[in-house]
Order: C-alpha cells, then structure tokens, then sequence
C-alpha cells in the first residue's frame, strides 16, 4: 500500500476512529486540524475537542484556527504538500484554495446514503424519520454541503433498537476502514467517481431544542423513532407535574403498544408509565429526570405523583 502524507481534519468523537485507523495502515499525518477549545459545563472551563485530545495524546501537531478563509491560514495549508486530506464531522467550511490544495483532493466521510441526509444530523434524522437503512460514505469534496461525487459506500440497516447513539459507533466503526480502503483504491488508481444522484435529496438540520418534546398526537411508531433517534442526546422529553412545578423527564427507551387512549393519557403506571398516543401507545422502560441518572422507568415513578388516568401536557 502507498504510504500517503495527509491532514486530518475533524472534531467529534465519530471522527476519532478514522485518525486512528488512518495511522495504523501507516499513512503520514502531517497535521491535524480541529475546531478549537470551547467553553463548556458548569464552571466554563475551555474544552478540547476529542480529535484535539487524541492527537495530542499521540504527539501529532495539532491545529484549531476559527476560520480557513484567511489567506494565511490557507498559505499555511497548502504548504503542508499534502497528498489528500481526510474530512470528517470537521464543522468549518473549507473554501476553494483549501479543497484544490492536495494532490488527490479532500475526502469526507459522511454518515448518510447520500444524497438522503446532506448536513449536520444525518444519523439522528435517519432514525427520526423511521427509515430502513443508512450507510456511510466517502465522497470527493466540492464547495456544495455534502454536494460531491461518491467514491465508495457501506449500506447498514437500521434495527428495531437502535438509537443514534448505538449507530453513531457502527456508523464511526465502518467509516474508518471504508476511508483506508477507499485512500488505498484511489492512490493506485482503482476507484471511479460517481456523481449525486439529483433525485431523493434530504437535508439533516441540525436538531432543534423545541424538537425533542414528545408530541403525543404523533403515533406510538412515530414516536418510537423520535426517541431513539434522539438518544442519548440530546434526549426526548416529556413535562409531568412536579413538587415545584412542571419537571421535564427524558425517555431513553420505549416499546410501543397497541393500546387506545386520548393522547397523552396514562394508560398505566405497573412495570414502567404507558401512555396513549394519536395511534398506539408508548411504555416507557428507561427514563432520566432532570438532574438524575438515567434509571428504569418503574424505579424512577415510584418519586412521582403520576397516576392512572392523567394526562400529560402536549
């Protein structure tokens, strides 16, 4: 295999596995770029990125500007001589100089089977939408979001149980050894590619705070995959009353029923709350309240007022 040297650009925990099995196929890393420390938690203290904390853990030179559209910042890359870089969940748009700089271009691994799910969520949305089957893929980067041709792809099928959170890891897990593939295939010459399909495009928004409530007048199918595609974050939620007011309480699992009720009404409160929705009705298994630990439903009820007969808040 032709050993590549390459820059590495991304931020997320998906995007740690791809470095690590870029260089354990024995690819050069001439730098690493990632979006910079931000403030975060209580106290506000600056956060690495976990691409920045791997790579600085592996004594590889690391780089977090605000912005590549600065000629500097652009003069600085192209110095680099990179033979291609390797874009994954980076979150900085790369301008013209920047994608034209390499000798084999920049290549992005998007978790989608594009062009369904172009954009920021494409996992979350995936599994809100209640579809069959995602994928990952490894397209040639252009100035469009998500617009470039596709070199290679993995088709993965979307369980009855997974969550973004269970396919995020696959997801990361086959990415990384479809990128050192597909960097082996085009180096020597083997891979063509192809262009987007124009027809089936989607677009995967970033999810919205407002977006994780539970609308009850959804069905219970429906809602399933909101929440699953939701956990474990940021997390479908619900209201119900509480000793100082309305007290928002996460749902991490659920097993949809076919039961009949008015939405939002509890149907049940034994092993675990059951509530109506438009369409079937939803138990609970797995809930968080706010400031607690994630526990089984039936345990964390016995704290609450909620009883047989009520109805929950749309």
């Amino acid at each position: 295999m032709t050993r590549l040297r390459l820059a590495f650009m991304g931020t997320p925990d998906f995007s740690v596995p791809v470095l690590s099995a870029l260089l354990e196929a024995g690819h050069e890393i001439a730098a690493v770029y990632s979006q910079p420390p931000r403030k975060a938690g209580r106290g506000m203290a600056e956060q690495l990125s976990p691409v920045q904390r791997f790579a600085e853990s592996i004594g590889l030179v690391i780089r977090t500007p605000l912005s590549l559209k600065g000629e500097a910042e652009q003069m600085e890359f192209a110095a680099l001589k990179l033979d291609a870089a390797i874009v994954v969940a980076y979150g900085l748009i790369l301008p013209k100089p920047v994608l034209a700089a390499p000798r084999l271009g920049c290549l992005n691994l998007h978790a989608s089977l594009l062009p369904r799910w172009r954009g920021a969520a494409p996992i979350q949305r995936a599994i809100m939408a209640g579809d069959a089957e995602t994928g990952v893929m490894v397209m040639q980067m252009e100035a469009g979001l998500d617009t470039g041709p596709v070199l290679s792809g993995e088709r993965v099928k979307i369980e009855a149980d997974s969550t973004s959170g269970s396919l995020h890891d696959d997801l990361s897990r086959r990415g990384a050894a479809l990128m050192v593939e597909t960097l082996a295939a085009l180096s020597e010459g083997k891979t063509t590619a192809q262009p987007q399909s124009e027809e089936g495009v989607t677009y995967a928004h970033k999810i919205g705070k407002a977006e994780a409530r539970i609308d009850w007048a959804r069905s219970a199918h429906a809602l399933d995959c909101h929440i699953r595609g939701l956990t474990p974050f940021p997390g479908a939620f619900f209201e119900a009353p509480g000793k100082s007011g309305p007290e928002r309480i996460k749902v991490l699992r659920a097993l949809p029923l076919d039961l009949k009720g008015r939405p939002g009404e509890i149907l049940s409160c034994e092993g675990g709350l059951t509530v109506a929705c438009s369409e079937g009705a939803l138990k609970f298994l797995e809930i968080q309240r706010a400031g607690k630990a994630p526990m089984q439903a039936e345990d964390c009820l016995r704290g609450m007022t909620l009883k047989k007969g009520d109805r929950l808040p749309a």
